[in-house]
């Protein structure tokens, strides 16, 4: 249920909102071409994606981009009243208050191949300050105005590119201006020489673990982890034949982050070690 609600637009559009709900609660987000930034600032909240639950305690914050990802978030349990604060970016507006150029955090990241749609941004004091700083026109409203509004956007963006998040916030608001939709295979050929967990590479898809699993057998007849090993076992032998670079740098180069793993996983499929290996294929 809502028991208050206030918002703040934006060249006609809402651009800030608080909200405060008791539980049992659920909140729709329209399809749209829009991202939106989700504070808790007090309670908590659910996200589901696919079939895995995100929790949002209080002070943690949900980035969604509002076309690809979830629709809803909710609370079933909590006995505690919830406030939320929502910041929502339009690409229309984001090109009109920056007239020259998109900051770095709205711009497509060079080689990234992502349908990552949502993010889970930690508890962060700088978040934490400017969303006080929020309250305070909520409370006064009519000291707020377009310039002040203006100024917020940019300050959250410029928070956002300083979180330990930012490489993930980057990819899902950049979709707002370049919305590519990859394949699940242009992704993994794309990350498999990354050092991506299994559950990274799941969140690059926009899938929990299990559909990512799944869809993953259904195209490679494989479980990940052993093709994904496979592969790099295999650039890992193509390099020690035709390159002069050091072992150490092509366990690296391929993937492996630990040289000891790296030498007993070669060994195990081409029954040598790397060193022999090269020594018997570059005569």
């Amino acid at each position: 249920m809502v028991n208050d609600y206030k918002k703040h637009d934006l060249y006609g559009k809402t651009l800030i909102q608080k909200i405060e709900l008791t539980p049992p609660f659920q909140f729709d987000f329209p399809v749209t071409e829009q991202a939106c930034f989700l504070y808790m600032k007090k309670g908590e909240m659910q996200y589901q994606i696919e079939d895995q639950q995100v929790d949002i305690p209080t002070h943690y914050s949900l980035l969604l981009n509002c076309i690809n990802s979830g629709k809803q978030i909710y609370n079933s349990a909590s006995k505690t009243n919830c406030e939320i604060v929502i910041v929502t970016f339009y690409p229309e507006i984001l090109k009109k208050i920056y007239d020259r150029e998109l900051p770095l955090l709205l711009q497509k990241p060079k080689n990234a191949i992502s349908n990552i749609s949502s993010q889970k941004i930690n508890n962060d004091f700088l978040i934490q300050k400017y969303i006080e700083g929020l309250l305070f026109y909520f409370e006064n409203p009519s000291l707020i105005n377009d310039d002040i509004l203006i100024i917020k956007v940019k300050e959250i963006i410029l928070l956002l590119s300083q979180t330990q998040n930012s490489e993930s916030v980057q990819l899902i608001l950049s979709q707002l201006f370049s919305p590519a939709a990859y394949t699940f295979r242009q992704i993994i050929e794309a990350n498999l020489f990354s050092q991506f967990t299994i559950e990274e590479l799941a969140q690059q898809n926009n899938l929990s673990v299990s559909s990512f699993k799944r869809e993953f057998a259904k195209i490679y007849h494989d479980t990940p982890a052993n093709y994904i090993k496979n592969k790099k076992l295999e650039k890992a032998a193509e390099l020690l034949v035709l390159s002069n670079q050091r072992i150490t740098e092509i366990a690296f180069d391929c993937g492996f982050n630990d040289l000891a793993n790296f030498t007993k996983s070669f060994t195990s499929k081409y029954n040598v070690s790397p060193t022999l290996y090269r020594e018997k294929n570059q005569q």
